[in-house]
């Protein structure tokens, strides 16, 4: 699957949340950029999310969301030689 701008927008916004605490969510202020407005809506109808505008991750948003950071730290470290 590529990675097109829509997909890296969501990832973008998974990225964001605290898997720390399940309390915190996020929301997107009304003069947030259309990209994350739309990202987050994308999320909320994929089931990701609690709320269209943002809110806290689902059971299956914080699994994503794990995912997605472990991956992007593991690919932002040094490689070993």
């Amino acid at each position: 699957m590529p990675v097109n701008a829509d997909l890296n927008a969501e990832i973008r916004i998974l990225n964001l949340f605290n898997l720390d605490s399940s309390l915190e969510g996020i929301k997107a202020h009304k003069d947030a950029d259309d990209t994350s407005k739309a990202a987050i809506a994308r999320l909320y109808h994929k089931g990701l999310v609690t709320q269209e505008d943002g809110g806290y991750l689902t059971d299956l948003g914080r699994t994503c969301a794990e995912h997605i950071q472990v991956a992007l730290r593991i690919l932002g470290s040094k490689a070993e030689a």
